[in-house]
């Protein structure tokens, strides 16, 4: 425990009240004050080393001409928004989820799986205004430091570090600015949203439809995971935000203002044209390009992406490109029931290990750890696992003349971790490369139905209620003939 004199803990209270006066700047968004304990230039900083770390560790889908249209649209957005002067980035995340977040600073992520929800670029920059106002009104950094800001330490721990204020980026999938800020936050975003909206020339209303396609989602979630008998998986905090018809929303709506109708940006053609071959689903392509497939001994790993495999005499070697690191995979005849962590400490003779955990994934028990007086020569992460008669030893190796500040290590670690935590039995689908499916549009004549539909798409048990969700005829109602609907091929 640390002591302070009194001299010392007057002084600290002095400067953190003057630190806290000096943050209590005029936020152009709200039109008041805020109490936050961060200049906007850390802000972005903080923004840029979270998005650098964000596009290493998550899938970025590869689609200029897209990617320069959604670019197209934030920028249009953001450049009516309360902060113009910021510089903002617009990123499509490569995944199936239907999410869309901000990080501080002007990052801005839309998930591919919502675009091919989305039936306008309305829709579109109604979802890219709702996160650019999380940005304009700092709620990352607000929210932040309502939650610290009571303690002296609390406060001076901001200060210094900064990083505080949206938390390690090993946790960024857990934050408010993924999952949502709570009710207000979320509709105080709708509303300078809707604002953007209206500045920019896009009808306000789109925001209305976004919020309805986004509840039919959670719906048919619900259900789901009722007959399924699992957990409902849960987005952005939209989703939880407002009920379907909530007058809240439909006043901040009413309020930005209603657009002449031949001025009003909808674009449903121009959408349409754009998202014509968008992936539909897992995008196996990008997240499995670096799965090591074993057909002789039956498993399946991921190893990091860019690294290079060999398959040696007596071991599986992956090597960082720029080899300053490996990890090796061996195999061994199981000898006994004995306890995985039991097998790891005799396998390296030591006594114990750091930060050690126990294995349980794909119904294959192990155990994995850090050794702690790793020497020149040995791994530093290891992990055993079994399977069948099999035990498989897994060991990730940092080259410590390469390597030496605690971040990069850590960085590496966390990297053995997930090739470790991605070891699995073979599945037929790693065997035989699945197709991709992509949305694509047709006309719908006086036949067309959902269900006929459905019947010669291979997209799950659900291809129906999907194609409803897709095309926003969920729960029921059926395509007009001369409508174009997005269908999956």
């Amino acid at each position: 425990m640390h002591y302070f004199n009194k001299h010392l803990f007057k002084y600290l209270i002095i400067t953190t009240l003057a630190a806290a006066t000096a943050g209590c700047a005029f936020n152009p968004a709200t039109n008041r004050p805020d109490l936050v304990l961060m200049s906007e230039e850390k802000e972005i900083e903080i923004g840029r080393e979270m998005h650098q770390k964000l596009v290493e560790s998550t899938p970025i889908y590869k689609d200029p001409v897209l990617t320069a249209y959604v670019d197209h649209v934030g920028q249009k957005v953001a450049a009516a928004s309360d902060r113009p002067e910021l510089k903002y980035h617009f990123t499509i995340i490569d995944s199936q989820d239907i999410n869309a977040f901000a990080l501080p600073g002007g990052y801005v992520y839309i998930n591919r799986g919502l675009l091919t929800y989305l039936h306008s670029e309305a829709e579109m920059a109604a979802v890219l205004a709702h996160e650019v106002g999380h940005i304009t009104a700092r709620h990352a950094v607000r929210q932040k430091t309502a939650a610290t800001g009571a303690g002296v330490a609390s406060v001076l721990s901001v200060l210094v570090t900064g990083s505080g204020v949206v938390g390690d980026v090993a946790n960024l999938w857990s934050t408010a600015a993924v999952k949502g800020y709570g009710r207000d936050m979320e509709l105080e975003a709708d509303r300078f949203g809707a604002q953007y909206m209206y500045n920019a020339g896009y009808d306000p209303q789109a925001m209305i439809n976004v919020i309805g396609l986004l509840k039919d989602q959670e719906t048919f979630a619900r259900r789901r995971a009722r007959v399924e008998g699992k957990k409902q998986q849960t987005y952005h905090g939209v989703f939880s935000s407002h009920p379907r018809n909530d007058i809240r929303l439909q006043e901040v709506v009413e309020a930005a203002g209603k657009l002449p109708e031949d001025r009003k940006i909808t674009k449903i053609e121009y959408y349409r044209e754009k998202t014509d071959g968008l992936v539909y689903g897992q995008n196996a392509q990008q997240s499995e390009k670096n799965r090591y497939n074993h057909k002789r001994l039956g498993f399946s790993l991921l190893f990091p992406e860019g690294w290079k495999v060999e398959n040696q005499r007596s071991s599986i070697v992956g090597t960082a490109p720029d080899g300053k690191a490996s990890f090796t995979i061996r195999v061994d005849q199981r000898k006994n029931n004995q306890p995985a962590d039991m097998t790891l400490r005799e396998f390296y003779d030591v006594r114990d290990l750091d930060q050690d955990e126990e294995l349980n994934q794909y119904r294959l028990l192990g155990h994995t750890g850090k050794l702690p007086a790793a020497g020149d020569t040995d791994p530093d992460r290891v992990a055993v696992i079994y399977y069948g008669s099999r035990q498989y030893i897994l060991e990730g190796k940092i080259n410590d003349g390469d390597v030496s500040d605690a971040e990069s290590l850590n960085e590496y670690d966390n990297l053995f971790l997930t090739s470790i935590r991605s070891f699995r039995p073979l599945r037929k689908t790693d065997i035989i490369k699945p197709d991709i499916k992509r949305v694509r549009y047709v006309l719908a004549n006086e036949k067309t139905t959902f269900a006929s539909l459905a019947r010669h798409m291979e997209i799950g048990d659900y291809a129906e209620e999907q194609l409803r969700l897709l095309n926003g005829y969920f729960p029921r109602g059926e395509p007009k003939p001369g409508e174009w609907i997005k269908i999956v091929q």
